[in-house]
């Protein structure tokens, strides 16, 4: 193992490093200066750098720098007396692994340093090639039928609506729709009708003509307009105001649309997509929705999967949207562990893909080093899973590890499950009374003699030894 490098101007800073890392076996160097190290850099490398910010005759945030120019795969600790908000800034910008601000607690920073570590081995150990990545990613079974729906649409001109949950990729299937039509060469023109105010949402898809209203001080070509001959998506279509309902049906039936304040008729060689997470059936039924401009947009419908039904996709968009983000920021991609994308294949998802993204985000911003385990997943997601513990969480999880199973074809799922089940359940009683088996399997509601005999057929005593002690 190669060493940890500690570099600090305050010799008393060295002695606790030295003493704390002694006795913790790990092997250390350590430097009263930045151009010692550099020196000492030219004949070997470290496993890890711990540096402070401020030192005579260089700083830790040059030497990062350097080290970072040279060996960027090499986690370096930075660690200031001074914990302003800029030395953090410019510690975690400079692509710091940590920023470790004076005094700090010894346990605290050998257990940094030993993160730092793992990092440093898994960097030597993970290559990975780079993926050209699709416009959708997808490999549930769902998603394929979602494809397969988008190949068949290819030469259609028909009006597609697509159903599914907000953050589940609706426009990202309506670009993939028009990109793969006769109309890809002309306007892709997305539209959200929930975000516009009623009063400028006929302007905004229809256009108006000069003093139309107040303000109009020119003419404004609509969204119609702007998609001549190419595509138009309408999302959330569901809370279209029910006049700008009747001006939609009118365009969809005869093709024809007057702009707001206008008396010529203008013609709109347009194929609409629209898009809603409602139930527009349920929306009908209530007033809420014409029926026949439903049947006008209901032509071809697409049900797109919420992330909770395609959990198998997880890794994939996890890679996918770590890459995306790394390359937008220009940093290096983080990776998770697999106990990480275990956590996260857990989740309900309610925000879906787009909550992902932003996960994806968030961990390539705040989590440090390269590797993230679930320690370096948001705080909040973190708390959602504590919440959900004490209910019937449990529950689901073992209904998706039995739905993968089956999907798999694997048999003698149940015994598998009831001696795993057993075994958890004895151990955490065992460990729970000290080892007292009357006491645990009147906890477990079996008798003593039960309890050993499954000890023993489940082949658990080498665990139980390890709990009592």
């Amino acid at each position: 193992m190669k060493p940890i490098w500690i570099i600090d101007d305050d010799r008393s800073i060295r002695w606790v490093f030295e003493k704390a890392l002694a006795r913790e076996n790990i092997a250390f160097n350590t430097f009263a200066s930045a151009p010692d190290a550099l020196a000492a850099l030219e004949t070997s490398v470290p496993q890890v750098v711990v540096s402070d910010i401020r030192m005579p005759g260089g700083s830790g945030l040059q030497l990062l720098e350097t080290i970072r120019a040279q060996y960027p795969n090499l986690p370096v600790i930075i660690m200031t007396a001074y914990s302003d908000l800029e030395s953090a800034v410019a510690a975690f910008q400079g692509g710091a692994f940590e920023y470790l601000p004076k005094p700090f607690d010894v346990d605290h920073a050998i257990d940094l340093i030993r993160r730092a570590m793992d990092e440093s081995q898994r960097q030597d150990e993970v290559t990975e090639l780079p993926e050209e990545a699709p416009e959708i990613l997808g490999q549930a079974p769902a998603m394929q039928e979602v494809f397969r729906a988008i190949g068949r649409l290819a030469q259609s001109q028909a009006t597609v609506l697509i159903n599914g949950e907000s953050g589940t990729g609706k426009e990202l299937v309506a670009r993939a729709l028009h990109r793969h039509s006769q109309r890809a060469n002309k306007p892709f023109i997305a539209i959200n009708t929930a975000s516009i105010p009623k009063d400028l949402l006929e302007s905004e898809l229809f256009g108006h003509e000069r003093g139309a209203f107040t303000g109009a001080q020119a003419m404004r070509r609509g969204r119609f307009e702007q998609a001549e001959g190419g595509t138009l998506f309408l999302d959330e279509i569901g809370d279209m105001p029910p006049d700008l309902q009747t001006r939609l049906l009118r365009v969809l039936s005869d093709g024809h649309f007057y702009r707001v304040g206008g008396h010529q008729p203008m013609h709109a060689n347009v194929r609409v997509i629209t898009a809603t997470h409602q139930d527009l059936e349920k929306r009908v039924k209530e007033g809420l929705f014409r029926e026949d401009l439903f049947h006008r947009l209901n032509v071809i419908r697409l049900r797109l999967p919420p992330l909770r039904e395609r959990r198998e996709d997880i890794p994939l968009l996890v890679r996918h949207f770590l890459k995306k983000c790394a390359h937008d920021l220009g940093v290096e991609s983080k990776r998770l562990t697999d106990d990480a994308i275990k956590y996260l294949a857990s989740r309900d998802w309610p925000g879906n893909v787009r909550q992902l993204e932003n996960v994806c985000h968030w961990i390539t911003v705040m989590a440090p080093g390269v590797t993230v385990d679930t320690k370096g997943l948001p705080p909040e997601l973190r708390e959602e899973a504590g919440d959900a513990e004490g209910g019937d969480d449990w529950v689901a999880v073992l209904e998706r590890e039995a739905e993968s199973r089956l999907r798999r074809g694997e048999t003698g799922i149940l015994d598998d499950f009831s001696r795993k089940f057993e075994r958890a359940m004895i151990l955490r009683a065992l460990a729970h009374t000290g080892g007292r088996r009357i006491e645990a399997s009147q906890l477990l509601g079996m008798g003593r003699n039960t309890l050993t005999r499954k000890v023993q057929e489940l082949g658990i005593e080498e665990d139980v030894a390890k709990e009592k002690s």
